[in-house]
């Protein structure tokens, strides 16, 4: 029998997907009344003026005066608004700082203001209510919650508070969550990930746990550590009511049949896309691919072709000029005082009434030291393949070129973590299946496969815990942190092999 606030959460679900296709339906509308409001706030700060914004009407004008930057480019703004300074990106100054790790200008400041904190929370709110208006399925509302996640400590500088996005979230928790909600306060508070997942598991097995949220490698850590506890032989007997996971951040495909062996069932799930500079789409149905694109949240796109940005001029297109199947590059300007700001995300369109993406992978991240220029989602979708084709399971991954081996042709190296010790001969297979899937994805990889410039792919497995203690060399294990699933040099398997050691 349904709880009194079962029966008001439906209603509310209601009301959310029917305020959803209002916009999503017309995307472009909203896309315009967003570029509007942003400029006509933006027209007050340091960054408006100095690129004129009383003289754009049009995004034509405004892609002529605002240049695409990422935030080594835009840094020099952020940094006045650390010191203190006022009106230099948005009115007045941020609420939070979220701290992310940079490649070249190190730690990350991401600005949210009182503006753009709100949408933060509304994405994962929304995304639930789409879940639960489509499945009925609300139960999990009067049992526990778990959102593994940075720690909500923050620090203040300049009157200005600062920390992980996960941890700023953590403050922010839906009331009607509030109660259900694990881990405590303190447990969360842990900065060590090792010890807080030592913590949280030892807090969590006895409860009746019934949805999980969190990067899905991290959810794996917390699996392993309660399954060791209990001397249970999967989640569902430690956990039988646990029926639905939210994750985000990364594609979910290379873990799912990890996570069917260490869960003991099929969940259900739900994807968000969220980032340090805005929740920028979540999965708003299960019965298509493809997350909604958040076309409403004082966010306005633009939209890159990958074969165009290295041109001095991209020619950068707005939610009208899209098509779907293409891969390009994200572009954001924000009510955080973002303004044409690189995310290095790529995503492609599935759907463009609504609009639904796939994030395909980073720009930065791929392997292209032959011209094959293989991107992250390919690498995702050729391991799936030979997964499903054999009876081995993967815990993560990483690729990387070979360019001058001892002997013979380079290759793509794969160095993967495997559910547990294969036989080498289970590797060799593997191997081919890998190679077989990946020729059929990309047709430059084939082509030079075929004309003896590389020889098939490689793998190296790599030990139990491996990419673990990378991350933890790395200060990046936990939280927000993923792995790269590829790259064009050897910094990552290099640094592994010295983790390894």
């Amino acid at each position: 029998m349904s709880s009194i606030k079962e029966k008001v959460v439906k209603i509310y679900a209601k009301y959310v997907v029917w305020r959803t296709k209002r916009w999503s339906l017309n995307p472009v509308k909203t896309q315009e009344k967003v570029f509007k409001n942003l400029l006509k706030k933006g027209k007050k700060t340091v960054f408006g003026q100095e690129h004129s914004f009383y003289n754009i009407t049009n995004h034509s004008e405004f892609s002529n005066l605002v240049p695409i930057r990422d935030y080594e480019k835009i840094k020099e703004y952020v940094d006045q608004i650390v010191d203190g300074k006022k009106n230099v990106l948005w009115p007045g100054k941020p609420i939070y700082f979220a701290k992310t790790s940079g490649t070249t200008s190190g730690e990350k400041h991401i600005p949210i203001t009182k503006e753009s904190m709100p949408f933060h929370i509304k994405g994962s709110v929304d995304a639930t209510m789409h879940y639960i208006n489509e499945t009925s399925k609300t139960e999990f509302l009067n049992k526990k919650i778990i959102f593994l996640q940075g720690s909500p400590v923050l620090k203040t500088k300049n009157g200005i508070k600062t920390g992980r996005l996960s941890g700023i979230v953590a403050h922010y928790t839906p009331a009607f969550l509030r109660k259900n909600t694990m881990p405590s306060w303190k447990t969360n508070c842990i900065e060590d990930w090792e010890k807080k997942i030592s913590k949280i598991s030892k807090e969590t097995i006895k409860e009746d746990m019934a949805a999980i949220g969190g990067i899905p490698p991290w959810v794996i850590m917390y699996f392993e550590k309660l399954l060791k506890l209990s001397k249970k032989d999967n989640i569902k007997s430690v956990f039988p009511n646990f029926n639905l996971f939210v994750y985000g951040g990364v594609n979910f495909s290379p873990y799912k049949e990890t996570f069917k062996r260490l869960i003991g069932k099929q969940v259900d799930s739900i994807e968000y896309y969220p980032a340090s500079e805005g929740f920028f789409a979540y999965q708003d149905t299960q019965s298509s691919k493809g997350l909604l694109l958040q076309l409403n949240s004082g966010i306005f796109y633009e939209f890159v072709l990958v074969s165009d940005m290295k041109k001095s001029k991209p020619k950068r297109l707005t939610i009208k000029d899209v098509v779907v199947g293409k891969n390009y590059v994200l572009i954001v300007s924000t009510n955080a005082g973002l303004w044409a700001y690189n995310t290095g995300d790529t995503v492609q369109f599935v759907s463009l009434v609504p609009p639904r993406i796939i994030v395909s992978g980073r720009y930065k991240h791929f392997i292209s030291a032959f011209g094959e220029h293989v991107i992250g989602s390919e690498v995702e979708k050729a391991l799936e393949s030979a997964l499903e084709q054999s009876l081995l399971k993967v815990k993560e991954f990483t690729v990387a070129p070979m360019v001058s081996p001892k002997e013979g042709l380079p290759y793509h190296e794969w160095w993967i973590e495997f559910d547990s010790k294969p036989k080498n001969q289970e590797v060799k297979d593997f191997e081919k299946k890998l190679d077989d899937s990946l020729q059929e994805i990309n047709t430059y990889y084939k082509d030079l496969v075929q004309g003896k410039v590389l020889k098939k792919l490689e793998i190296v497995a790599v030990i139990s815990g491996g990419f673990r203690n990378y991350m933890d060399s790395e200060g990046k294990l936990g939280g927000q942190n993923k792995l790269p699933r590829l790259s064009n040099d050897r910094k990552i398997v290099d640094n592994l092999v010295k983790a390894k050691k």
